[in-house]
């Protein structure tokens, strides 16, 4: 038997060579070689898995608290610049910045009888006990001037927790208006009805992605490994590096004042598993290269650690860098969903890097079964389906990335029908809810921006003039009386258009251009229409600003690991047409697949920070691996090997991130179906074309070149009409390789 460090593929044979003794990996005295025997340690790994366990116990009680540090009020998500904003702190000093406008909206189509009147005015006086409901705030009923619908508009206090109360107080409204109706109907809409119906969308959302990323995750290990056992030890690590990154979320949050909301603890669920499932499969199939090399399992485990750790820590390293670019963000929530999302990328890493290979060392070769690594066994990956890819590829490569990118180029033409303006309230929900339904019944019967005013607050000596200038705007229906609180003037305004609409959000900027004019007002507008608005706009700045700073960082990253410059330019490249052609299907599939009508604001953002950040990694397993194949033959032959050595793995673990994002669509709201669509898209798109296909075909095509300036790039490369002569042979040991895999898979060790 030969025992191999490194397999060096030869028209289509394979060289095997040693250079440490059989079953001894070749030593090295640095101290990232020594560190790498520790988790696999005959006595050490025992030491790892204690230490786990300890943070285990203390991480599951904190885990659990992770909800209830949640903040999903207004100015958990609004820049703290945005004149909205501005408004809500003045309000703060004569009332809560989170109450919230609720309209309870009463319709019978065949005209209101007196019944319903009285009782619309019973229901008026049962709301003011509703816990929440401020005395003296409840107006109404009102009805409407076609006879068939009326209203009461009341103001709840939801407190420090936002939404998350909105569905009780909600609950008891509806109780009260829906009982003794006798026919006649009535929805709870406007801020209070939507934010309730958020809530409750929302009840049970870690359990449900939790549960369903779980499910992806195991069964595209169980189809990865085919092993009835395997896929355990991945899935427990990554369970046990989800629990402490929520653990460390929570503590910073509740102690060091990181923003969490539900937004970003439903993705950082999703983003864990899958993330840290990638690294585990890295490290499973070096691992298990290694496990045919070394007679000994902890030396085989060491040896793995050594050769694909610093790809892992690379990859996770770019992945936390590009997140925190998410903290330069104006818009609160995205500010803070860096943070978030990077803790749990570094504990996830810190897990598969450490209590996995232990886990992997304790148990025997066995694990593996039925396609046990037997210890002087040939590599089968080497000799499967993307090392067929690489060798068909090889003749042509040109040809092979110019067509590649033009249908990449083709599919983000769809980029064009791109609407990502914002979502109205109705088309935030997959559905209709109580609040949608009461808004198109409000709207039918009542001007379109009632239950929702325009807030206007300036000096209470400019009240008279400030009144003036708000009423006489186009867009604005009515303007209540000044009212004087705490020294400022008190104003509301009700809009013409709907309120998520951009003809209301016109209406705004006309609103705030007229009230600034007002000498000596120092006035302010407002409210839930504006703070859309102002949502928006710090999206398009967000965007525009932090796009071009995840480039600069991946750029960066990739020269400094890969000691070359052709190669980060043009992997950059590759990255940002993925990304492109992926949007611009998303684009097709949203209008006219899903017909959503439209996107979030900050979609195209979240949709680059996930396939930018999650590519690279791709990006790196490949490249890491063709450097060094190219550093013992040439650059040519690096990139065959490098893609045979590691396109399962990449292909696999795209598969499992791209399920585990695909599990957002469980959740009824618009805009994590859309991204978790995207993203998923994406990333099946990059694994399996971009990293293997148009990655590769600029290898084979630049050869050398592709690491100038390097040492690299003086290596002489075969020509692609030698690779040509190659192929023949190549392909006929491809062709052999199953029937070699299967018998040394299942002999004994």
């Amino acid at each position: 038997m030969l025992n191999a460090d490194h397999l060096t593929k030869r028209h289509g044979t394979v060289v095997t060579a040693d250079s440490g003794g059989p079953g001894k990996p070749r030593r090295s005295p640095n101290r990232s070689a020594r560190i790498a025997e520790i988790p696999g340690g005959s006595w050490t790994k025992w030491v790892v898995v204690g230490f786990w366990v300890v943070v285990l116990i203390v991480a599951v009680p904190l885990a659990k608290k992770l909800n209830g540090a949640e903040k999903n009020d207004a100015s958990a998500y609004l820049p703290a610049s945005a004149e909205s904003t501005k408004v809500l702190d003045v309000l703060s000093h004569f009332q809560s910045p989170n109450i919230y406008p609720g309209v309870v909206v009463y319709q019978r189509a065949s005209g209101l009888t007196a019944a319903d009147r009285a009782k619309a005015a019973a229901d008026a006086r049962s709301f003011a006990a509703v816990q929440g409901v401020i005395p003296g705030q409840v107006a109404g009923p009102i009805p409407a001037p076609d006879g068939k619908a009326m209203q009461t508009v009341l103001q709840v206090n939801l407190g420090d927790k936002g939404w998350n109360k909105a569905a009780s107080a909600v609950a008891s409204i509806r109780a009260i208006a829906r009982s003794d109706a006798h026919g006649l109907t009535s929805y709870v809409t406007g801020p209070l009805g939507n934010a309730a119906d958020t809530s409750n969308a929302a009840r049970g959302i870690d359990g449900t992605l939790l549960y369903a990323a779980l499910a992806v995750v195991i069964v595209i290990l169980l189809i990865t490994y085919r092993s009835p056992v395997l896929w355990l030890l991945p899935v427990i690590s990554s369970g046990v590096a989800l629990l402490t990154a929520q653990a460390v979320i929570y503590v910073l949050a509740a102690h060091a004042g990181l923003t969490v909301n539900e937004e970003s603890a439903a993705i950082v669920d999703v983003l864990v598993f899958g993330a840290s499932t990638d690294y585990a499969l890295l490290i499973v199939a070096r691992y298990r290269e290694e496990l045919r090399r070394h007679d000994r399992r902890h030396a085989a485990m060491a040896e793995a650690l050594r050769r694909a750790g610093p790809a892992i820590i690379a990859s996770a390293s770019t992945v936390i860098i590009a997140l925190l670019m998410l903290s330069f963000a104006e818009l609160n929530s995205t500010k803070g969903l860096g943070p978030v999302l990077a803790i749990g990328v570094a504990v996830g890493v810190i897990a598969m890097l450490t209590l996995l290979p232990a886990l992997l060392v304790i148990c025997p070769r066995g694990v593996f079964w039925p396609y046990r690594p037997s210890y002087g066994s040939p590599e089968p990956t080497t000799r499967g389906l993307w090392a067929r890819v690489g060798w068909l590829i090889a003749p042509r490569p040109r040809l092979v990335w110019i067509t590649t990118a033009v249908l990449l180029g083709i599919l983000a033409l769809g980029l064009t029908g791109l609407k990502a303006n914002g979502l109205t309230n109705a088309q935030s929900f997959r559905g209709h809810p109580d609040s949608v339904t009461g808004e198109s019944v409000l709207a039918a019967h009542f001007p379109a921006g009632d239950g929702q005013p325009v807030i206007v607050v300036g000096s209470e000596r400019a009240a008279a003039p400030l009144r003036a200038a708000f009423a006489a705007t186009r867009g604005i229906a009515a303007v209540t009386p000044p009212v004087a609180r705490a020294g400022y003037a008190y104003l509301e305004g009700t809009l013409a258009s709907p309120p998520d609409s951009q003809a209301a959000y016109a209406t705004i900027d006309r609103v705030r251009a007229a009230v600034h004019a007002v000498p000596g007002a120092h006035a302010l507008a407002g409210g839930y229409t504006a703070v859309s608005l102002d949502e928006a706009r710090a999206a398009t700045h967000d965007r525009n600003l932090i796009l071009p700073l995840i480039l600069v960082v991946v750029f960066v990253v990739l020269t400094v690991l890969l000691r070359a410059l052709v190669a980060p330019l043009l992997l950059t490249a590759t990255v940002v047409l993925s990304f492109a052609a992926a949007l611009g299907v998303s684009a097709f599939f949203v209008n006219h697949v899903f017909h959503f009508g439209g996107a979030d604001t900050t979609f195209p953002l979240f949709v680059f920070v996930f396939l930018v950040a999650l590519g690279i990694d791709y990006n790196i397993f490949l490249m890491t691996r063709v450097r060094e194949e190219a550093a013992k033959g040439n650059a040519r032959h690096g990139a065959i090997t490098g893609l045979a050595a590691t396109g399962g793995v990449i292909t696999s673990a795209g598969f499992v991130l791209a399920g585990t994002f695909a599990v957002l669509a469980t959740i009824p709201f618009t805009f994590l179906t859309e991204l978790g669509f995207a993203v998923a898209f994406g990333i099946l798109l990059d694994t399996i074309i971009v990293r293997s296909v148009l990655v590769t075909a600029l290898n084979l095509d630049l050869g050398r070149w592709m690491w100038w300036p390097s040492r690299l790039a003086r290596k002489a490369d075969p020509a692609p009409a030698e690779l040509s002569q190659e192929q023949a042979g190549a392909m006929t040991a491809a062709a052999l390789a199953p029937q070699t895999a299967r018998n040394a898979g299942g002999a004994a060790e």
